[in-house]
């Protein structure tokens, strides 16, 4: 998840085209902050490592829900989206549709935890339906996953590039220097998956595809958010910028984090 949680903090102070649209930047500006992306991803590697391995979907979506509130509500001002900030306060939340990048932002842990591109998207699925219900949420969040589960696995980045385009019908044929000048904040789905999924095919190592990312401008710190975190699958994360991950969230994030970097181990050998 470190590859998720340092794309958030880098593309922090980039969000709203904030930036020059640059790969040239300080990496720490002063104003790198996590924000609900970080949040969420916590809370949702939480909620699948609290489920038995063979639990079943509603108790898997059970698990997600109480995460999702518990940690959203524990830091309610890392930016959550309007209706997403409702959904927090109530007793029974139901999910409302959204084809928001939110389910995709926050997707990281599911894309380590299965055994099986299978059900690498039912976990992906299961994590987004209980508020990003709309066919374009699931979808974001099964592609970043399946993306994760590939690149983790060894796939090339042309396996990965075919299996996303063949089964999510995402256009992946625009380079980034196509995309740049006329994208555009924008928090959909199906408007910031294809490009961070391009950002990563572009980066020639994990701070490049960071860089790549940024450069792109839009929802920055969800787009880079989730290149980050099928860069980390790919490349790996240097150790030094694991450090400075772990120094920039609070300690109960840490925890589940490094929680979920043991068990990562164990399943992964």
């Amino acid at each position: 998840m470190y590859g998720a949680i340092l794309g958030d903090i880098i593309g922090s102070p980039f969000e709203f085209d904030r930036g020059n649209k640059t790969k040239e930047f300080e990496l720490f500006s002063p104003g790198c902050e996590f924000t609900d992306d970080t949040v969420m991803t916590i809370a949702v590697a939480e909620a699948l490592m609290n489920v038995e391995k063979d639990a079943d979907d509603e108790t898997i979506k059970e698990s997600m829900v109480k995460s999702l509130k518990y940690w959203g509500r524990k830091h309610p001002d890392a930016g959550y989206g309007a209706r997403f900030g409702m959904w927090l306060l109530l007793e029974s939340p139901e999910p409302y549709n959204s084809c928001g990048n939110g389910s995709a932002m926050r997707v990281a842990a599911a894309g380590w935890m299965a055994d099986t591109l299978e059900e690498t998207r039912r976990l992906a699925r299961l994590s987004a339906e209980v508020t990003h219900n709309h066919p374009e949420g699931i979808k974001g969040a099964e592609a970043t996953a399946a993306a994760i589960f590939m690149a983790r696995n060894g796939s090339a980045k042309e396996e990965i590039k075919r299996y996303i385009i063949e089964e999510f019908d995402y256009d992946l044929s625009r380079t980034c220097d196509e995309i740049r000048p006329t994208y555009y904040h924008t928090e959909l789905c199906q408007q910031t998956v294809p490009e961070a999924i391009t950002a990563f095919m572009e980066g020639s190592d994990f701070e490049d595809v960071i860089r790549t990312a940024v450069s792109l401008g839009g929802d920055c710190d969800t787009l880079t958010c989730i290149a980050g975190s099928i860069a980390e699958a790919y490349y790996g994360v240097p150790d030094e910028l694991k450090e400075e991950a772990k120094t920039r969230i609070e300690s109960d994030m840490r925890t589940v984090l490094e929680s979920f970097d043991d068990m990562r181990r164990l399943i992964n050998g």
